[in-house]
């Protein structure tokens, strides 16, 4: 990877921050007109989700709340929450199915998409859900179909919490050959420590945390006490020339601190 295609990846990060109590401060330590997309949680539902997006896009951030098709109850209520963030001037989301039982008419993120096109949102900009290193529930072939489905109406993919540059690379090359041109936002763990992990996990609740650490096996692994640091996989994502990464989506678990230092060296490292 040359130093020009390091800089470009690091100067497009989203940081992904969980609505919380405190998060507001935490999130004081990104930069002014920070992309800072807000997660959401089944035990807190989306309502907390709009509530700290709206608050944050208040403070100068840019903000890019989820969606998550299973805790939207009626077309009425997509309404309403697609208005709010209307008149709150929020101009990105990302939409994603969620792991919950459906509380309403919405099973999938394919669902909410075609009532948003359908109502005609103002976002200027979608985000759905990649999965380069698989999901442990959905086969392979599942994934793929629905990836195409929703590509129509997104204009990037973010993907799963990835460690692996081959991986990503061989998943990108994969779509291509499927079509789907979108540009891809790679999602990675933030300069985090374990036991701060922990603490946040067991404060969204203990279903989320058991569905969350299924998902992401691969932190069992890898993260260890002392903190994780993400350049290795920054650094390795260049992997072939055909292959284009357009950002990162950094999961910052409320660490904001810690992980825009980390980006911060990053980039003075390379210039």
């Amino acid at each position: 990877m040359t130093a020009d295609q390091l800089r470009r990846l690091l100067t497009d990060v989203h940081l992904e921050v969980i609505p919380l109590p405190g998060m507001l401060e935490q999130a004081g330590a990104a930069p002014a007109g920070s992309v800072l997309t807000v997660t959401a949680s089944p035990s807190r539902g989306l309502e907390n989700t709009i509530d700290f997006a709206v608050e944050l896009q208040a403070r100068g951030y840019q903000t890019v709340p989820h969606l998550s098709a299973r805790l939207v109850a009626d077309r009425h209520h997509l309404g309403k929450i697609v208005a709010r963030l209307d008149e709150a001037g929020v101009r990105r989301v990302l939409v994603i199915g969620g792991d919950p039982e459906p509380i309403g008419d919405f099973r999938d993120a394919l669902g909410v998409l075609e009532a948003m096109a359908e109502m005609g949102h103002p976002f200027l900009e979608v985000g759905i859900a990649g999965y380069p290193e698989g999901h442990p529930i959905i086969p392979y072939e599942h994934l793929r179909e629905a990836l195409l489905a929703k590509a129509s109406h997104a204009t990037y993919i973010v993907t799963q919490m990835s460690f692996h540059p081959q991986t990503i690379v061989d998943w990108v090359r994969s779509i291509r050959s499927d079509g789907i041109d979108l540009p891809v936002r790679v999602g990675l763990p933030g300069a985090v420590d374990l036991a701060h992990l922990v603490r946040v996990a067991g404060r969204i609740g203990v279903g989320d945390s058991v569905r969350f650490l299924t998902k992401n096996r691969s932190l069992l692994r890898i993260l260890r006490p002392g903190g994780y640091r993400p350049g290795r996989l920054v650094t390795g994502l260049a992997g072939a020339a055909d292959v284009t990464v357009a950002g990162l989506h950094v999961f910052t678990f409320n660490q904001v601190a810690s992980t825009v230092a980390w980006h911060r060296k990053m980039l003075a490292r390379v210039g």
